[in-house]
């Protein structure tokens, strides 16, 4: 009854802490492609090929269900997947739906035609890759009008958060925040499109101001997840353990997974 979460490297790991906080019952896989790492700089091809790699890893530990919480993986490779690729009997998710529902109020499921919504004015932090595809502002299309989305690509972040240098990685962050608000001085919200950003949520809310609604991904992902397998219990995975793996030096990446979340985590070669 395994789900499976997967991620470029280790930002997937704040979606696995509000996912097993939510689902304590649900054993989960989590694949972390550290050899490749970061995805935010790749081709869309490359990212795809690895993103459907990865996921077949997921399915043969007994994964039915897998979340890519990696906004680039989602971004340029979810919607391909499942057009060609993902099985009839599996499911692989993004998680950009969560949080756009979360910042057009609608419930899940809620397939009725866009609609003007209060937010207008809305910044989008993510990797080159995610914000270079623009899926966010596709993905918004569907649900509401009206919505002006400027994309800020934050480089440089992602490498600094995993190396666990929060100095350079705050420093960073300012520096996006200034540079947005340089296209787009007064947003109405933020959308934080990196499962890592979380990390540093209280920073971008500092820099960007009390007035803007920051919104992360983590514990929307969570909830949106137990809805859906309340709704498809079927989509629970045959597999009963769960584990951390990955395409890197397990040694090394378990050391850094640990310093991320601050409680011991044990890699294992995928």
């Amino acid at each position: 009854m395994a789900v499976g979460i997967f991620d470029s490297g280790l930002g997937g790991l704040t979606v696995l802490d509000a996912v097993a906080n939510r689902l304590p019952d649900v054993p989960l896989v989590y694949y972390g492609d550290n050899a490749h790492a970061p995805y935010g700089v790749r081709t869309h091809d490359d990212i795809y090929n690895l993103t459907v790699s990865a996921t077949q890893k997921l399915f043969d530990r007994g994964c039915d269900l897998v979340i890519l919480a990696c906004n680039t993986a989602s971004a340029a490779a979810l919607r391909r997947m499942q057009e060609s690729w993902v099985p009839h009997d599996k499911r692989v998710l993004g998680v950009f739906v969560p949080l756009i529902e979360a910042l057009t109020e609608r419930q899940w499921g809620d397939n009725s035609p866009p609609r003007e919504v209060a937010i207008k004015h809305v910044a989008l932090f993510a990797t080159p890759a995610t914000v270079a595809s623009r899926a966010f502002q596709r993905e918004l299309a569907f649900r509401a009008i009206g919505v002006d989305v400027e994309g800020q690509a934050c480089g440089g972040v992602v490498d600094a958060i995993e190396e666990g240098d929060l100095i350079l990685a705050e420093a960073l962050v300012r520096s996006h925040v200034d540079a947005l608000k340089r296209k787009m001085p007064e947003p109405d919200a933020a959308v934080l499109g990196c499962t890592h950003y979380p990390l540093m949520e209280g920073v971008f809310q500092d820099a960007l101001g009390p007035e803007v609604k920051v919104f992360s991904q983590a514990n929307l992902v969570a909830e949106s997840l137990a809805d859906y397998l309340t709704r498809r219990p079927q989509m629970i995975g045959p597999g009963t353990e769960s584990m951390f793996l990955t395409s890197g030096n397990p040694k090394q990446v378990s050391n850094r997974a640990t310093q991320f979340l601050r409680r011991k985590i044990e890699f294992q070669q995928a």
